[in-house]
């Protein structure tokens, strides 16, 4: 009878055993009769160090010659001589264009002459006026008439002035759209100035990057002719952000004393406005959101341990974690999205 208990209570244990075998695979039985634990997750790590951090924005703009000036007639007139070639350097003060005046030259002359002769009559009668050989009145109107014809010889000489056209400050002249012969009036652009160094970079960045920036910070910047890096210094920032796009215009200035950089070209600006030197970055896969947050998955003890963080600036693959890390953390980087708090772990890789 007792043989056939035992035997009873064996079938019974061994049909339960290849039930829970055949339903629940997934489990394991240890030999107290338990649950044996889950297999550890393979997932990967980054170990935590501290490393230095550039911030920096980048940005588009436009460079401009220093200065700038159209040369244009400031008189009506035919053009008799152009004393430049095009994109040939000149002096400020050089003479550039000549314009027809020779009847200004003419009526100058005669009135000079006039005056002259005036100035003469005056001396004499002032002589004869300590006499009493004329009268104060005639003298008077002797001064007036020489006044008037002095006034007449300045303004002569000003429109002769405006018949020269000079360059305005060292630079270079371009193109020019006029020949010898050409009746010319204020209207028309002779020909474009342009101080080509130093230069100016004209370019615009968001609004939130203003408290970084000020004036007499460094920028990097590259055109598309040229794989050459070139620097400048940042020389203004507009008083007022523009309402429509939210952006603050900014104007820095570079050297080209190589003539290597043209006006008008597109540069790719970079400007490196932060520089952090013992900065916490991590793979930007690592950080996880959460409602009121970020959280990461590190190991500790063969373990995943949740840690919220707070983050700062980012680069092109990583984030700057500003409290909730230490350096010497193992952060995983693969597998977060299967791992629990407290689920064991096992590294792949570790970089």
């Amino acid at each position: 009878m007792k043989a056939s208990r035992f035997l009873l209570i064996g079938l019974i244990i061994a049909g339960l055993i290849t039930v829970k075998l055949i339903f629940f695979p997934g489990t394991k039985t240890s030999k107290f009769g338990g649950k044996a634990n889950a297999a550890a997750v393979p997932v990967t790590g980054f170990i935590v160090r501290s490393q230095v951090l550039e911030s920096n924005l980048k940005a588009n703009g436009t460079i401009n010659a220093y200065e700038q000036t159209d040369l244009r007639a400031e008189i009506s007139g035919r053009i008799v001589a152009i004393l430049f070639k095009d994109d040939q350097p000149v002096k400020k003060g050089q003479l550039l264009i000549q314009i027809y005046n020779d009847d200004l030259k003419a009526n100058l002359s005669k009135s000079t002459a006039v005056l002259k002769q005036t100035q003469d009559r005056l001396k004499r009668q002032e002589k004869l006026l300590e006499i009493g050989g004329v009268s104060t009145e005639e003298v008077e109107e002797t001064q007036t008439e020489a006044a008037t014809q002095k006034a007449e010889i300045d303004y002569l000489n000003f429109q002769i002035t405006k018949t020269e056209i000079y360059a305005p400050f060292d630079g270079i002249v371009g193109i020019r759209d006029i020949s010898i012969g050409n009746y010319v009036n204020s209207s028309a652009v002779i020909a474009t100035v342009y101080q080509v160094n130093p230069l100016k970079i004209d370019f615009t960045v968001p609004e939130k990057y203003l408290p970084y920036i000020s004036k007499g910070m460094k920028i990097r910047f590259t055109t598309d002719v040229n794989k050459k890096e070139y620097e400048g210094e940042i020389a203004a920032i507009n008083p007022m952000i523009d309402p429509s796009t939210r952006m603050v215009r900014l104007r820095a200035y570079t050297s080209n004393s190589d003539h290597t950089l043209t006006p008008g070209s597109f540069a790719h600006i970079q400007v490196d406005f932060k520089i952090t030197e013992n900065a916490i970055l991590i793979p930007t896969q690592a950080v996880i959101p959460i409602l009121k947050g970020k959280k990461v998955f590190v190991s500790k003890g063969g373990k995943a341990e949740e840690k919220i963080i707070e983050t700062g600036e980012r680069t092109a693959d990583m984030i700057e974690v500003t409290t909730g890390l230490t350096v010497g953390d193992t952060v995983l980087t693969t597998g977060i999205l299967q791992v629990r708090k407290g689920s064991d772990i096992k590294f792949s890789e570790v970089k």
